[in-house]
């Protein structure tokens, strides 16, 4: 194949780049990310499918989403390529709630909103960068490069209890304690309904989402396991509001991407809030008052909190548990449903 390319010089500057490729019929039923790929040449396949998976192509100027999508023969496609970063996180002064610190490790409350390490779409202003800023040079190199110290995540938008290592023993002791459960990690979530029993397991396997890849999904079928990872997530009800919503007390028996938001909702009770999992508005929001269920309906991220962590300390063996209250968001959602005549129900 020999596309016919066109690179105007305005197009190219030493920060970015724009590739545009018009494709000649010889082009005919390739696959976008493959025809791009060869076209330019200095990209890779799979570089080329990122960036289109980023929206940074386009096909006769409207926004081309498909990697596979075929070629059309006599259309003009674009890929931009943005300005290359640093391979390095940069220190940035970022405010940090710091519950515990001594030589080996920190102890932090992650607010709702902070995404922990940098990735595709936010490069910086993250937990990573922070740490680099408080612990000076203790960090780089401890667990790698980009996420140095991170032994374990947050979602962006769960708040929480994390642990973050300041020494390579530290790191690895600790690593290989959430790889073997060998911890307690309780978790707050606000979810719609009231479960039935009100404690139990929720068990299935977890995996990528059949046809949305940016989405998790509990899968069946006899390839399972094949394609996901056995999940169990205990749980306890602290307290309910009628039928309308409870606050459950999560406990992971194991530790895979969004557990507690895939099996909540897979069991009919989603989070509060989740922007990925609660697909409609739940038919219990009708049981709840007009306040209160607009401001539930309203909440602009999943109702989940990291509540208490304990481990034991990679280096001196001591047992070591911290807790943090619910942040003020959520806070101020359970004292909504208390007030107004909404009656709550410990479990």
């Amino acid at each position: 194949m020999s596309p016919r390319t066109d690179l105007p010089p305005a197009l190219s500057t030493a920060a970015a780049e724009t590739f545009v490729v018009t494709a000649g019929p010889e082009a005919a039923g390739f696959r976008a990310d493959r025809f791009l790929a060869e076209a330019i040449g200095s990209l890779s396949r799979s570089r080329v499918k990122a960036l289109i998976a980023e929206g940074r192509a386009s096909r006769d100027d409207r926004p081309l989403v498909n990697p596979s999508e075929a070629i059309r023969p006599g259309s003009r496609y674009a890929l931009h390529v943005p300005a290359a970063v640093s391979a390095l996180p940069l220190p940035q002064d970022i405010p940090l709630a710091i519950l515990h610190e001594d030589a080996d490790l920190i102890v932090l409350d992650k607010p709702a909103g902070l995404v922990v390490h940098p990735a595709p779409g936010n490069l910086d202003g993250t937990l990573v960068n922070a740490l680099l800023a408080h612990a000076g040079e203790d960090l780089p190199g401890i667990g790698g490069e980009k996420r140095p110290g991170i032994v374990h995540r947050l979602d962006k938008d769960t708040s929480g209890v994390m642990v973050v290592a300041k020494t390579e023993r530290a790191h690895r002791a600790l690593s290989e304690a959430f790889a073997a459960r060998d911890l307690d990690r309780d978790y707050l979530a606000l979810v719609w309904g009231l479960p039935e029993p009100p404690a139990g397991e929720i068990d299935g396997v977890i995996g990528r989402h059949p046809t949305d890849r940016k989405r998790m999904a509990v899968l069946a079928g006899r390839d399972a396991e094949r394609r996901g990872k056995p999940a169990l997530t205990r749980y306890a009800t602290e307290r309910a509001w009628g039928a309308a919503c409870a606050l459950l007390r999560c406990r992971l028996a194991t530790g895979r991407t969004h557990q507690i938001r895939v099996h909540l909702s897979q069991a009919g009770h989603p989070l509060v809030g989740d922007p990925v999992y609660l697909r409609r508005t739940p038919g219990a929001a009708r049981l709840l008052p007009v306040p209160q269920r607009e401001a539930l309906l309203a909440f602009p991220r999943q109702a989940l909190h990291a509540a208490t962590l304990g481990f034991r300390h990679p280096v001196t063996g001591q047992a070591l548990s911290f807790s943090t209250p619910l942040p003020p968001d959520m806070a101020a959602l359970l004292a909504l449903l208390e007030g107004n005549g909404m009656e709550s129900n410990g479990e």
